[in-house]
């Protein structure tokens, strides 16, 4: 395989694949011009369709469904883009969760979470004093926990139909010869280039003495070449090798902790997802490591008994009542969930009809709660992140979200392989009681142990209605991500709201601790005013999240919609 261009004229990709060959779909001319596209927010597609946080990823997507590949065959190759295009979360140095349902009703789950290092320990954080040190958990080259997303690739691949040095091909071609920022892009460059050349202890792509604007091209041959040695390698072309060999020079040179043994250990896992009804749809979502489908369950099934519908969307009745559902939800994940492989996390009784109803028997609609009333129910037994959602022409749906953590990382690029590394470890319960990024607070059932996988957020979701596939959903948003699929899909399923008006609308969040209600600044004044006199301590934020998903209409149309808060688009045919 050769590549050539000369100017800005691609001279043509051929890739030689079980005897076929196969034209790039990138370039010039082609099906994705990298250098001249635009961001389609809301579209109806008769077949197939793709919702992420780049145009150019979700245009990869569709056009790989378009030529005979499934679902997840779009969900690599999106993914792959997303490392290239969207740095500050899409990568191959974190890791994420797919969700998917197959036409013939199989679930499956994969876990590519990262894991804690060889030479991690429960107070490697900590200084002499016990004091946690949080710049060291959320900067630099020791808040990366093991990269897990191309092992999860890999894993996905078992259900594509294309081979996977087709599916890399875009993202090469893309990061080669690059593609022209979005304004939002630039900025978010400028924003953070002097502190990855600051972590970093090589020169990176992203570093340059003039501010990027709208236009200029980001061209990153490192990684080209790291996506190269992947497509001819296959896993080991990440995991051992030349790439494994950058990674532990790169660990050597800032003092970080992932060794060779820890990349050449790493797998993917398979998890059997949290399934439950609300109000006659069947709900799937991402089990821990995620805490993600507990707390959807949680809540979603802790109003369930109650007239949301006629409560009104975003009245104080509703709005106060899921908040609340929010804070019960929070108190549990702190206290009882973590990697199930290291923490006994009881699943069934959190999210049972017992144990929901004890949780709400304390709630009252005519006062505000208190986070240091409720606490974790007794049991006896992270914010720049990325999401896609695909829906195939056969019907199979597949949700997928990962993540860096904290916006581009740990800050990190890799010397010589031109991608950034999570921050991760941050997820971790650093100390007992302290924060993390988020501000969520954990204990010892997330506590850092060699090989364990933080807790998440992320929480990929799909639903089910007369058994037939109906919504596919999913946000970054860090601590965020749970109420924001559930805000969403209360929208559709009770206000009878478009995907896109339930995506776009503004949110609130709650999380116990702090015990405070985050609103967005175009949120219901009424509503807001009405919550403070009732003796809620409200923050207000620009944005939460960014919300990319698709919903199946009766006459089949795929509803595709990317959320306004980003350069999130959709593509389809």
């Amino acid at each position: 395989m050769r590549k050539y261009l000369i100017g800005l004229v691609w001279l043509g990709t051929i890739q030689q694949t079980n005897g076929q060959q196969i034209a790039s779909i990138v370039g010039p001319n082609k099906d994705i011009d990298p250098y001249h596209y635009t961001v389609v927010k809301r579209a109806e597609f008769k077949q197939a369709a793709v919702s992420s946080a780049h145009p150019l990823a979700s245009m990869v997507g569709a056009a790989i469904m378009k030529k005979g590949g499934n679902a997840f065959d779009a969900a690599i190759a999106t993914q792959l883009v997303l490392a290239v295009v969207f740095p500050n979360a899409g990568n191959i140095g974190g890791g994420g969760f797919l969700l998917a349902r197959k036409t013939n009703g199989e679930l499956i789950g994969i876990d590519y979470r990262e894991a804690a290092p060889e030479k991690g320990s429960r107070d490697m954080y900590l200084d002499k004093n016990g004091n946690a040190q949080l710049n060291l958990s959320q900067h630099g080259h020791l808040a990366s926990g093991i990269p897990g997303t191309i092992a999860g690739l890999f894993a996905s691949h078992a259900y594509a139909k294309l081979p996977f040095e087709v599916l890399i091909q875009p993202a090469i071609d893309i990061a080669a010869k690059g593609f022209v920022l979005t304004e939002k892009e630039a900025a978010s460059i400028n924003s953070i280039k002097d502190a990855i050349a600051r972590f970093s202890t090589q020169p990176t792509a992203f570093y340059r003495p003039n501010r990027w604007r709208v236009g200029d091209t980001l061209i990153q041959k490192e990684l080209a070449y790291t996506l190269e040695r992947i497509q001819k390698e296959g896993a080991l072309g990440f995991y051992g090798g030349k790439t494994a060999d950058l990674i532990v020079a790169e660990m050597e040179r800032g003092r970080g902790i992932i060794s060779h043994s820890d990349l050449k250990n790493y797998t993917a896992k398979l998890r059997e997802p949290i399934v439950f009804n609300y109000r006659g749809h069947e709900v799937v979502s991402f089990a821990p490591p995620s805490s993600g489908g507990i707390l959807l369950a949680q809540m979603m099934k802790m109003i369930e008994k109650y007239p949301v519908s006629k409560m009104g969307f975003q009245s104080l009745q509703s709005v106060q009542l899921m908040i609340e559902a929010e804070r019960r939800a929070f108190a549990d994940r702190a206290e009882h969930m973590g990697d199930p492989d290291f923490w006994k996390v009881p699943v069934k009784t959190m999210i049972s009809e017992a144990y929901l109803s004890q949780r709400m028997s304390d709630y009252s609609p005519d006062k505000a709660g208190n986070s240091k009333e409720v606490n974790a129910g007794v049991i006896k037994e992270s914010e720049e992140t990325t999401h896609l959602s695909v829906v195939d022409a056969a019907g199979n749906i597949v949700s997928v979200t990962t993540t860096l953590n904290g916006s581009y990382g740990s800050k990190v690029v890799v010397g010589g392989a031109g991608f950034l590394l999570n921050n991760e470890m941050d997820d971790f319960s650093v100390k007992p009681g302290v924060p993390n990024m988020f501000g969520a607070v954990g204990g010892e059932a997330n506590s850092i142990v060699p090989g364990k996988r933080m807790l998440s957020s992320m929480t990929p979701t799909l639903v089910l209605k007369n058994k037939k596939p109906y919504i596919v959903i999913g946000t970054p948003g860090g601590t965020t991500i749970p109420t924001s699929v559930y805000q969403a899909l209360v929208n559709i399923i009770d206000f009878n709201m478009k995907i896109g008006d339930a995506i776009d609308l503004p949110k609130f969040h709650h999380q116990w601790l702090p015990d405070e209600v985050m609103i967005e600044n175009n949120f219901n004044p009424k509503t807001k005013e009405a919550l403070q006199k009732m003796g809620y301590t409200l923050k207000d934020r620009s944005s939460i999240g960014r919300t990319d998903g698709i919903r199946i209409l009766p006459n089949k149309l795929r509803e595709a919609a990317a959320d306004r808060r980003g350069d999130d688009s959709v593509a389809g045919y």
